[in-house]
């Protein structure tokens, strides 16, 4: 066996891979987000998107206007939006992609979820399995949409 080699540049260290964005946008999402941002009479910087305990199903998400960004907060720009991701929220959203879908009786935003395990019969709160990062975690990040 050949002993180790000195790195040729001791102290640099490799570049780091590109992290995946927490969220993605549809392009009729992106358009929707965009049309009501700027009728808003509020200065908004994105939107802010999470996730709350509640509903039969035992989590639902959260939409809302940001304001500001805050310091833990994760931001992804995604088709000339910028949203805003509440830090608890990330494990919950990894991989999610929010879509807008108008039909005869509604228009709504709609998240598609590879970690959400189930839903509610209403359509208002839904399972979701946290990411497992690095051995943490409680899932494994695999589930229906």
């Amino acid at each position: 066996m050949e002993p180790l080699k000195p790195a040729a540049n001791p102290g640099v260290r490799p570049p780091a891979r590109p992290r995946p964005k927490v969220m993605s946008l549809t392009d009729a999402a992106a358009a929707r987000v965009r049309e009501i941002m700027e009728t808003s009479e509020k200065n908004i910087v994105g939107l802010r998107v999470g996730v709350k305990n509640g509903g039969c199903a035992g989590m639902s998400y959260t939409m809302d206007f940001a304001e500001d960004i805050g310091r833990f907060d994760e931001v992804v720009e995604d088709k000339g939006v910028k949203i805003v991701v509440d830090p608890k929220a990330i494990l919950f959203l990894l991989g999610t992609q929010m879509d807008f879908r108008t039909d005869k009786l509604s228009s709504q935003f709609v998240f598609n979820n590879p970690n959400q395990t189930s839903a509610c019969g209403c359509g208002e709160s839904v399972a979701i399995t946290p990411v497992e990062v690095d051995g943490q975690g409680q899932g494994h990040g695999h589930g229906a949409s």
